[in-house]
């Protein structure tokens, strides 16, 4: 099982845990976690995943895809240079331990 941390706008951290392969939005909206709304489903079809990975993971993750930047241009909260789509963080041992922030808003 590997565990990502969640941090919320008000400080509060949250740990999830997965099995290899799940992806970040998925397990953080089946555990309640409000602040990822995941309107597309995970389609990559919106930017209401958005989380800011905590920059001593970041290069930890496989780069974003042309296609996860050009979501990114839509999210709500402004974007920082670690700002990704939990839709498209895919749970793995090498990633066990992250820390990722919740924006303000996703809309």
């Amino acid at each position: 099982m590997i565990t990502i941390h969640l941090v919320g706008a008000d400080g509060r951290c949250r740990s999830i845990v997965a099995k290899a392969g799940a992806n970040l939005m998925r397990v953080a909206t089946d555990a309640g976690v409000a602040e990822i709304a995941a309107d597309c489903g995970g389609m990559l079809a919106c930017a209401t995943c958005h989380v800011i990975v905590d920059p001593a993971w970041a290069a930890k993750l496989p780069p974003p895809s042309s296609d996860e930047l050009a979501m990114l241009e839509l999210t709500a909260a402004p974007c920082e240079p670690t700002s990704r789509l939990s839709c498209q963080i895919v749970f793995d041992a090498a990633i066990d331990g992250l820390v990722a922030r919740l924006p303000t808003t996703q809309y």
